[in-house]
């Protein structure tokens, strides 16, 4: 029972890593611009899509090709990451262009249906372009279960865990030690002041949404080789990284990671209780929160002074 136990921490670790990089790119558009990109999980799915286009590109195969039997080197998959964060994070800076500064400024949240109808246009182009069909990704770092004290866990959801761990501390250090940091965190604040300050506020918001786009990237490339590339894992994933973001707090980056990583916990234990009633503990939770949080566990209460 005791193996069992660790086995579920250590698999709700893993998969908490990539809820808890989707929470902290919510949390980066959040601070900075007041809104959210409710196409993140399209954002997911078409990144890991991006990546396994690179390797079909690098390898010379055509579209939908197997990969299973193909011989990848590490150094193809470092290109194909980071060929996706850069593809992604572009079209994040599309995304805000296009979808989000028009309605800046404007009552209203025309922002959450412009954003939506973003992401379901980027669907539709990938089911153009790669079909609705899954496509299995080798791992870098092989499919060979590690096993540890009778403890098993393969050796990408390591990576993955060990990734997310290395971007967030960095993303805290640059936050908290940095210019850049500072000046992210002065526009959280207060966009008006920030600039009379002499701070370029639309470059921070088309940073912000560049970096988060980004994360949404590098998950969707990290989370491929584990459950398949597929255009439809994406909503499912950013999801529940959505709801850790709000567990933990919006406003908070850090509590954004306590919460995706609390909630791939939590998933992991009930998953070794009962299964069907995984859903059910996790979005009871969530309720709960809102109920008599609604600013998450971390989160700081916002006053609005008039």
């Amino acid at each position: 029972m005791l193996v069992a136990l660790v086995q579920a921490i250590v698999s709700g670790l893993a998969v908490g890593g990539a809820y808890a990089l989707i929470a902290l790119g919510f949390s980066i558009t959040f601070t900075t611009t007041k809104t959210l990109n409710f196409s993140h999980g399209d954002f997911v799915s078409v990144g890991a899509f991006i990546g396994v286009s690179i390797l079909w590109l690098l390898l010379g195969k055509p579209i939908n090709a197997p990969l299973t039997d193909a011989t990848i080197a590490g150094w193809q998959h470092l290109v194909a990451a980071l060929g996706t964060i850069i593809v992604i994070g572009l079209l994040g800076v599309l995304l805000y262009a296009l979808a989000v500064r028009p309605f800046a400024g404007k009552p209203g949240m025309s922002w959450v249906m412009s954003t939506i109808g973003f992401g379901i246009m980027l669907t539709s182009l990938g089911l153009a372009i790669w079909g609705p069909s899954q496509v299995v990704v080798p791992s870098p770092v092989g499919d060979e279960v590690i096993r540890i004290a009778g403890i098993g866990i393969r050796p990408q959801e390591i990576l993955m865990l060990v990734v997310a761990v290395v971007i967030m501390v960095g993303l805290d250090w640059v936050m908290s030690r940095t210019m850049m940091g500072k000046a992210m965190r002065a526009v959280a604040h207060d966009r008006r002041i920030a600039s009379l300050m002499g701070i370029n506020v639309t470059a921070i918001m088309v940073g912000a949404f560049f970096l988060s786009s980004a994360l949404a990237g590098l998950s969707g490339v990290l989370i491929a080789p584990i459950a398949s590339a597929s255009l439809y894992v994406g909503l499912a994933i950013a999801l529940k990284g959505f709801s850790g973001a709000i567990i933990g707090g919006l406003s908070n980056p850090r509590g954004c990671v306590l919460g995706g990583f609390t909630l791939g916990v939590l998933e992991s234990l009930v998953n070794l209780w009962q299964a069907q009633w995984r859903e059910i503990v996790v979005f009871l939770l969530v309720i709960m929160v809102l109920a008599f949080r609604p600013y998450g566990l971390l989160g700081q209460r916002t006053v609005e002074k008039v």
